[in-house]
């Protein structure tokens, strides 16, 4: 992004067929279906980040990871030296993050009783930035205190290959194309799945620009 309120929030979308594909017992990709929000996400996504811009952490094991990180909602996800916890207060400005936007929260909401997990209240949403080349590695949620409720990951911009994984590192992964507007909910027996992200491909994105912005929503508290 060319800075956090960048104008590459624009009104239209790549339009796609909506459609779901389950790819595991109580997992499913819901294709475009962020869609129709674009136009009430987007600007409040972009207000969300001019108040708690993204940054690099830094894990336990002192390497700097290669996707850019924010948050919004009563708690935030963070890692440094002493580990990976949810933390009320933003690190970088030593405020609370800014509070989960009204749309944000209804279209996780939307897609969890979608996907057959009613009820959903996130209260943390993760968001992060990836140019072409970060990646994410295969890797569990769950920092969270109680695994009953789902995980609900929104993808923007550039496409991505997503790795879901079975309940061992050791496990091969599927590997699921995401694009623009697609929306993964997994929960129930699949919560603990591992998943990651491969690196991201060169791109231009007509809306977002060189860049996949991923929004994963939890409840952690």
């Amino acid at each position: 992004m060319a800075g956090p309120t960048a104008d590459l929030f624009a009104d239209e979308a790549l339009q796609q067929p909506a459609s779901r594909e389950q790819i595991g017992e109580q997992s499913w990709v819901l294709r475009g279906f962020a869609l129709p929000w674009i136009d009430r996400l987007l600007p409040e996504l972009r207000s969300v980040l001019a108040r708690s811009p993204f940054r690099r952490m830094v894990t336990p094991g002192g390497f700097t990871m290669s996707a850019a990180l924010s948050s919004c909602g009563a708690l935030g996800w963070t890692t440094d030296s002493t580990g990976y916890r949810y933390s009320p207060i933003d690190p970088n400005n030593q405020q609370p993050w800014p509070a989960l936007p009204d749309a944000l929260r209804q279209l996780a909401e939307q897609a969890a009783a979608n996907a057959g997990f009613a009820d959903f209240a996130p209260d943390a949403c993760l968001i992060n930035r990836y140019v072409p080349g970060a990646k994410m590695s295969l890797h569990q949620d769950k920092n969270e205190r109680h695994y009953t409720a789902p995980v609900v990951s929104v993808s923007l911009g550039l496409p991505a290959i997503f790795l879901f994984g079975g309940h061992a590192r050791s496990d091969t992964p599927q590997k699921v194309s995401l694009f623009h507007g697609d929306v993964v909910v997994w929960g129930g027996v699949d919560r603990l799945r591992f998943h990651g992200v491969m690196p991201i491909k060169n791109g231009e994105h007509p809306i977002m620009g060189a860049q996949r912005i991923n929004l994963t929503f939890r409840t952690a508290g």
